[in-house]
């Protein structure tokens, strides 16, 4: 099993890491073509609008939406959740979305870099105490649709859900030195059949 992360710009390396001190082949995704050979995406935080400019200049949103239709499940993380959203709330005029997840997300929801924080969270299938969730100028998810499980909430917002193979956190778990939300993509997420 090969888990691509998606090295346009943003935390792409600390994502890397954290699943290959897990024993995952990770591959740095750098173009379309590459998608081929994974059975997992993870789309790192980072800035949304650069993260979308790239994206579109390398050709990517046609090649992420057909690979997950064929079976990649797919990890949004920050500005990644931004992007695996339906519907994205106070977006920049022009900035596009791949729509492959029933959620709507507010950007810059918990407020700019200056109001960065953490928090310990409870995540539904994550085994052990809680997590410590890492807030950067973080998003949160503003409603769900019926076939989003929930997975974490903080100060009664959503930060983590999950719809079949789609996953979404608003928050950085590659920046915590805990892998269990990796292991659980990897395991949970793309280890088991779509339904």
């Amino acid at each position: 099993m090969q888990i691509g992360v998606l090295a346009l710009q943003g935390a792409f390396r600390e994502h890397i890491m954290t699943l290959e001190a897990l024993g995952v082949e990770a591959e740095a995704i750098r173009k379309p073509e590459q998608l081929a050979a994974c059975s997992g995406l993870i789309i790192p935080g980072g800035e949304s609008t650069a993260i979308a400019k790239l994206m579109s200049a390398y050709g990517f949103y046609d090649p992420i939406a057909q690979h997950h239709e064929a079976g990649l499940a797919v990890w949004g993380t920050c500005a990644g959740a931004i992007l695996v959203a339906r519907e994205i709330v106070d977006t920049v005029p022009g900035q596009r979305g791949l729509e492959l997840m029933d959620i709507v997300v507010r950007r810059n929801a918990f407020g700019r870099q200056v109001d960065s924080f953490e928090a310990n969270l409870h995540v539904s299938g994550i085994e052990g105490d809680v997590f410590r969730g890492v807030f950067i100028r973080a998003p949160w998810i503003e409603s769900v649709g019926p076939d989003v499980e929930v997975l974490a909430k903080h100060d009664r917002h959503i930060v983590a859900a999950r719809q079949g193979d789609l996953m979404a956190t608003v928050f950085h778990p590659e920046l915590t030195g805990d892998p269990r939300l990796h292991a659980y993509f990897v395991e949970d997420v793309v280890g088991s059949p779509r339904q």
